[in-house]
């Protein structure tokens, strides 16, 4: 199936095996990609559903749902002090190309970029267009930016780490490669801004069970490192 469009909806467009494709879904089908009455779609809902689709005037009508299994064995949410400039969207799509679950834009001591309520959906707009291009069944959920405070007790995981450019830290990679880790809850991966974490934020993280962790010898910049780290998790979940 991937020589097949695929266009991600909403659920609520789905009714009865009927779907209800907006002006600009139809005007990207039928307008751009050339495409008439017959011609067949994959419609992903971002949810985990597929659905191999066949437009029909100005709907998408079901013909049978897919099984495609392109996700990763758990979930990784990652946690990112805001880089400056438009490095996030960057990150945005390579991270969710390799897996991402949850995005948390952090605001750091730090950190130098104060976005605005565009630049929110605007990532998501990006996690959207990554998931389609990559084939996910999954679309990264995108939280609004929050404090680095906020953000340490976002979500619950037995699995937290925060990255380290500097100090004599075990690669995260030892972790992962540890039995068990894979198939645990989910993975938490906090990254730093172009500065590092400050001291009371290094500590804090770890008094609440971030395990420092170093991703090699290198000092990353900002939106390579967590591409570093999710190309990590991927490869130790997929080996």
């Amino acid at each position: 199936m991937a020589q097949l469009q695929r266009i991600v909806i909403s659920p609520e467009q789905l009714q009865e095996q009927k779907i209800s494709l907006t002006p600009e879904q139809l005007h990207y089908l039928v307008r751009v990609l050339r495409s008439h009455d017959g011609d067949k779609f994959i419609a992903i809902d971002g949810t985990g559903n597929w659905w191999l689709t066949q437009l029909q005037g100005e709907s998408g009508i079901v013909i049978e749902l897919l099984d495609v299994n392109t996700e990763l064995p758990i979930a990784v949410s990652l946690l990112l002090a805001l880089p400056k400039g438009n490095g996030f969207d960057d990150v945005i799509r390579a991270c969710t190309e390799l897996g991402v679950t949850n995005i948390v834009p952090m605001l750091s001591d730090r950190t130098l970029l104060k976005p605005s309520p565009q630049k929110l959906e605007r990532w998501r707009k990006i996690a959207i267009e990554a998931a389609e291009q990559s084939e996910r069944t999954m679309i990264p959920t995108i939280l609004e930016p929050m404090s680095f405070y906020s953000a340490l007790s976002s979500f619950p995981s037995t699995q937290k780490y925060i990255c380290e450019g500097r100090g004599n830290h075990s690669h995260l990679l030892s972790y992962l490669q540890k039995p068990g880790i894979i198939t645990n809850d989910q993975i938490i991966i906090a990254i730093g801004p172009e500065g590092g974490w400050t001291e009371a934020e290094l500590e804090l993280a770890i008094t609440g069970g971030y395990q420092p962790v170093s991703l090699g010898k290198r000092i990353l910049r900002a939106i390579t490192a967590p591409i570093v780290a999710l190309s990590l998790i991927s490869a130790a979940c997929e080996v």
